[in-house]
Order: structure tokens, then sequence, then C-alpha cells
């Protein structure tokens, strides 16, 4: 079971090579349609409408076979699209049939079989390896588009700005990320807004604060650094903020304890000779490592201890937030002041 990713199938669509039948699937909205996109593109003009096709999910297996048979009109090859063919609920002669689309190819036609909605978990379902297997015989590729690294993410704005113009450095471009998050589609927007904002000139992490919109993930991140500096101020401040945003208090609360979990998971893999790869693969923060990044940092405030009696005061907020008549307002105000105590002082509040 072969399945190749988005450098080597980038590659191989740039030096020409196109194969029969792609199965296309991942975690990458805006990847999976870039490269279904580029693959198309390669084989025919979408307006050519007799060479180009695309079928969803509710059509019938034989129009999608009847297409792919057909020969081209005035070309050499044509493109045939399935997108989101619900495979694990389809009955036996209906999947046979879909595996059969793909092992016997034909080289006057290019298939492509996308998932969006439906899920392609290629690691756990025997149908899902049964297709790969099925597309490999066909001589086509079975490619993941996942979200990209930080690394890559930050490459790809420090050179998209470039194109447009303007200068980013890795920190600036690095400093997006962390705000805005790593969803492509709205990195790419955020770096329109700013490029078009400096109008030339460079974009820094000032910048970035100017004009590009925090995510809620980043505005409690804030928040956490505050805690983790033991700035009450700043903290309360972005708490202010977050509840004029209307985010319900279960989600901050949820939020601020997720940078405990990852100081922990690093404090644990420590103690048990493990390291920052073992995390990434176990716990799945592959292209989200710029969060252990800042988990390795914050850790440095922490011991055992500390981290022990966090997690006390966040289980307590927890069941103060879930029970009647509670003022969450206060107890997440309460509880910022009892993290910030821990750090500062290694014990809690009530205990002073």
């Amino acid at each position: 079971m072969a399945v190749i990713f988005e450098d080597t199938l980038k590659k191989e669509i740039s030096s020409g090579k196109i194969a029969p039948v792609y199965l296309i699937f991942g975690d990458d909205a805006y990847l999976k349609r870039r490269y279904v996109d580029k693959i198309s593109s390669s084989v025919c003009d979408k307006d050519d409408f007799f060479n180009f096709q695309k079928f969803d999910g509710e059509n019938e297996l034989q129009s999608v076979y009847d297409a792919v048979s057909q020969l081209p009109l005035m070309a050499d090859r044509k493109c045939v699209i399935l997108s989101d063919y619900d495979f694990e609920r389809a009955d036996k002669s209906d999947f046979e049939k879909l595996v059969t689309l793909l092992s016997d190819t034909y080289d006057s036609a290019v298939l492509i079989v996308c998932f969006d909605s439906v899920e392609f978990d290629y690691k756990k379902s025997s149908k899902a390896k049964k297709l790969i297997a099925a597309a490999e015989k066909g001589g086509g590729r079975a490619a993941a588009l996942n979200h990209r690294r930080a690394p890559e993410l930050a490459k790809m704005l420090t050179d998209g700005a470039r194109k447009r113009g303007s200068n980013m450095d890795s920190t600036a471009a690095k400093y997006l990320i962390e705000s805005v998050g790593t969803d492509i589609n709205l990195l790419i927007c955020e770096l329109e807004k700013l490029c078009s904002f400096a109008n030339g000139a460079d974009i820094t992490k000032t910048t970035v604060d100017e004009v590009s919109v925090k995510s809620v993930e980043a505005s409690v991140y804030n928040l956490t650094k505050d805690i983790f500096a033991c700035n009450l101020t700043g903290a309360l401040d972005t708490l202010d903020g977050l509840f004029f945003m209307r985010l319900e208090p279960i989600i901050i609360l949820h939020t601020i304890s997720s940078s405990y979990v990852d100081m922990y998971r690093i404090y644990a893999a420590k103690k048990a000779g493990k390291g920052i790869p073992d995390i990434i693969s176990v716990f799945g923060y592959k292209g989200r490592e710029f969060v252990l990044d800042r988990a390795v940092t914050a850790l440095k405030r922490f011991d055992g201890k500390k981290l022990s009696l966090s997690f006390d005061a966040l289980i307590a907020a927890d069941r103060q937030l879930k029970s009647f008549n509670s003022d969450a307002r206060i107890i997440l105000e309460q509880l910022i002041v009892r993290l910030a105590y821990i750090v500062a002082k290694g014990e809690t509040v009530d205990k002073a």
C-alpha cells in the first residue's frame, strides 16, 4: 500500500508525470481542491464540455464508468472527477465496481476520485486500503493531503508576500500562524490584507497585530501566556475581551486547560525517556508543532507539583461552571488568580 504526500505529488505534476487514476484524501480541504485542479487542468480545460466531466457521490457508478471508457473528442485525454462517493456504505456490488474503476484504467482518460466530506481512513479502514491497492494496480496514485506544518506554512507566507511586493520575515510569518491558525484559506486571505496594507513595506509582528483578526485560540493563548508570566492585568483584560466576543465560558476553560495538557504531555514524555517526535506521533500534533514549542517554553516555570495543583484548580473550575446558578465570569477570574499564584509561589491561594 503506497500512499504519497504533497511534496511527491507536487514534483510528479510539475514534471508532467500524470497517472491514469488518483485517490485524493486528507484533512486539508484547500490542498485537496488545489491539487484536483492542478491535475485536471494538466489534462484538459475545465470548460471543455466533452472531455471534462464531474460526478458526485449520488451518481451511479455506471455513469462514471461510461465517462471514463468513452474516447476523448479531439484531444489526447479526458478528465473525469468523482467526488465524495460513500464507499463505506456502498453495497458489495457497488464497491467492487469502484475497485474495478480504479484498477482497470485507460490511456485516454484520467480519473480523479476525491474525498472531502466522506472520511477516508487509509490506516484503519480495510475498504480504503483495498481502494488504494486497486489504484496502485491501475498505475495510479493515492495522495494524502494533510495540513502543512508550521515551517512549511511560514515559507508559503514569506514567498507569497514577496510575490505581492512586500517583505515578510519568518518571525512575522510564524506569528501570523499563531494568531490566526493553520487553515491555508484563512492564511492566504490574511496575507492579502497584510500586503495591501503594507503597500510594499515590510510586514512585521506589529503589522500583524494592526491588521489581522486573531483567532479565538490565539486570544486564549495570550490569556495563558499572561497567566504563566503572572501578568494578572493582561490576563483579566484578555478575559474581558473574550466575554465581549460572547465566547462560551466552557470553551475558554477548555482552551486554557489544553495548554496545561500540552505541558503535561511533554513533562510525562521526559520522565518516560521519550521526545517531541513521540508526542507528535502519539497525540496527533502533526502540523501543529508550534503548540509544543510554546509548551516547552512555558514548562520551564513548572515542576510536577505546580502542574498537579494547576490541574486541581482547572478541574474545580470545570465542576463549578457545570453547576447551576454559577457566575461564569467570577469562576474564570478566580481561576486566573489561582493559576498565576501557583506559578509564582508553587502553592494554592487557599494555603497562602
